[in-house]
């Protein structure tokens, strides 16, 4: 197991090089490639011919390609120096890089507002997972049963409606309407049944999106591995059914579901824009929405990176979960 353990982890790091050459490449390298000037991407509206020199200075967008990816690769390992118009500011690691438009490094920014997006990943994923889950099995035991049909269209809607109709319509209802909970954030360490409060309604819209398409997967998943041959021997050896669906089928569904698991968890921590944007959440998905619309390029880089590493890592722990659940993964 800890051979499978240092073999995934020396991949994941392979992936995470390759993922910031990609995002270096796409931010500073391609535009030089299409003859584009990369500080007019920098400068913002102030685009005069001085304004231009010094974002080129303190970016040092004039160095040569190999110089500008090792500080890059530097900056983020162990920080950086901005040097330019006669002052220096030193960014520290990980250093994403420094707005022109805030007048201060990415990282701060990103980490202010990383928590309320993990708050929201985690808590929608614990619920999403426990009505996918159990609506998915039974479902699948009971086919064909007035549960099944049921639980099967509530699913599909829950996968055809939209966040932002479901997340206007949860608020008008049980927020503006009954008052039941609250309608705005607060921040964890002010009060924290304020923050719980301010964070059921965006868990469960962003949880039924999510737990709908668990519980078609978990279902689809199910009836197949009920009709396994392991399964019947299993159950001709005289077996309860509880033990046969909990140790036997259910340890053969959790293997997709837990991919996908991984991928999703891995996008909702780059941030859920749509929920983040209906309840008024300032997370990095509201972040990255604002920057796009202010042409914010650094802070745009920084999610990116959080975005494309958080997705390898939760794809390093599925892989770990594979070796648990399934022995035979760790020869692969």
């Amino acid at each position: 197991m800890l051979t499978y353990i240092i073999r995934r982890l020396f991949a994941a790091a392979v992936m995470l090089v390759v993922i910031m050459l990609a995002v270096f490449s796409i931010f500073f390298l391609i535009p030089k490639w299409t003859g584009v000037d990369p500080a007019t991407m920098y400068v913002g509206k102030q685009t005069d011919a001085a304004a231009l020199e010094g974002v080129r200075e303190k970016l040092g967008l004039a160095d040569p390609i190999l110089v500008q990816l090792f500080e890059f690769f530097k900056g983020i390992l162990v920080g950086r120096d901005y040097t330019g118009g006669g002052d220096t500011y030193h960014c520290s690691a990980p250093c994403f890089g420094y707005s022109f438009k805030t007048e201060q490094a990415i990282w701060p920014i990103l980490a202010d507002r990383l928590p309320v997006t993990l708050g929201l990943a985690a808590g929608a994923v614990i619920i999403w997972l426990l009505i996918g889950l159990t609506a998915g099995v039974v479902s699948a035991l009971k086919r064909g049963s007035i549960w099944d049909r049921g639980a099967m269209i509530l699913a599909l809607g829950g996968v055809s409606l939209p966040i932002y109709f479901t997340g206007l319509i949860s608020l008008a209802v049980f927020s503006y309407g009954l008052g039941l909970v609250a309608h705005q954030f607060t921040p964890i360490e002010e009060n924290f049944s304020a923050w719980f409060s301010g964070m059921i309604l965006p868990w469960v819209t962003l949880a039924l999106l999510f737990g709908a398409m668990y519980a078609r997967l978990t279902r689809a998943t199910m009836l197949e591995v009920m009709g396994e041959d392991y399964i019947r021997t299993a159950r001709a050896k005289g077996l309860r059914e509880g033990v046969v669906i909990r140790k036997h089928a259910m340890r053969s569904t959790m293997t997709p579901i837990i991919t996908l698991l991984g991928v999703d968890l891995g996008a909702l921590i780059g941030g859920a824009i749509l929920t983040e944007t209906t309840f008024s959440l300032p997370g990095l998905g509201q972040a990255v929405l604002k920057a796009i619309g202010e042409r914010d390029l650094p802070l745009i880089l920084g999610v990116t990176l959080i975005t494309a590493s958080a997705v390898v890592i939760a794809n390093l722990l599925v892989d770990v979960l594979y070796g648990v659940i399934d022995p035979r993964v760790r020869l692969a």
